[in-house]
């Protein structure tokens, strides 16, 4: 009688590979500064020599315990060697989209940094021209984009423009910093009335030499106190 032959049991395809993605979310900073006509943002110089992209936001997962504001707050004192003069949180981002650290979400903030503060010494880490942004992970070049766009719209509900400035500045520095943040220019007159009524300044003492014209008078960032709500300059008053 002849044997029953036994056949082997079939193989269970292996499951399909997938990135691998770390646990948890990490806290990314867009940090701006006034570069010429346009925004700044400071990028640190990947040390991995296999890392697809040279340069990236700071970023890094929070530690225990620690909150979102003090994790941003971490990571600003560690890139700079000036605290942002203002910071606040743009949003979680969690589109499957690249990201350094490969985590499923990302908190984006974003700081200001005023005019002239340098860049790190020692190459790890450099301003770079929002137009002249080198390659990044595609996450975070979300993240820029969503810090740019938030700096705008709260440009008529904070004073986002003092920020970028030193603390006394002349009027013809302020109205070039919104130029820069609009992107646009604007009347002399029409902005010095409106910034008039927004009682968002207050002169000082000190007159400042610009070219060959009479000394300009220096102002500081001094809201009336009667205000209920700080604001930046009523553009409505431009038209």
């Amino acid at each position: 009688m002849r044997d029953r032959s036994t056949s082997a049991p079939a193989k269970t395809p292996a499951p399909a590979k997938t990135p691998t993605r770390r646990a948890g979310f990490s806290v990314d900073l867009v940090l701006l500064t006034p570069h010429g006509k346009q925004l700044a943002v400071l990028l640190n110089r990947s040390s991995d020599p296999r890392a697809r992209e040279k340069w990236s936001l700071p970023y890094d997962l929070p530690h225990t315990e620690e909150t979102l504001e003090a994790a941003a707050d971490r990571l600003a004192r560690g890139a700079l060697s000036a605290t942002p003069t203002w910071i606040e949180q743009i949003g979680a981002f969690s589109d499957g989209r690249r990201h350094p650290a490969e985590v499923d979400l990302s908190v984006g903030y974003v700081g200001l940094v005023p005019l002239g503060v340098p860049a790190p010494v020692g190459g790890v880490a450099a301003w770079f021209p929002m137009a002249d942004l080198p390659v990044i992970a595609s996450r975070q070049r979300s993240i820029i984009d969503a810090a740019n766009e938030r700096v705008r719209d709260r440009l008529d509900q904070a004073p986002i423009a003092f920020r970028f400035l030193p603390p006394t500045f002349t009027l013809s520095e302020l109205q070039s910093m919104y130029e820069l943040l609009l992107g646009r220019r604007l009347h002399k007159a029409s902005f010095r009335r409106a910034l008039q009524g927004s009682w968002l300044v207050e002169p000082t003492e000190e007159w400042r030499s610009e070219g060959r014209g009479r000394p300009a008078q220096l102002f500081r960032y001094a809201p009336r106190r009667r205000r209920s709500t700080r604001r930046g300059v009523r553009f409505e008053l431009l038209g």
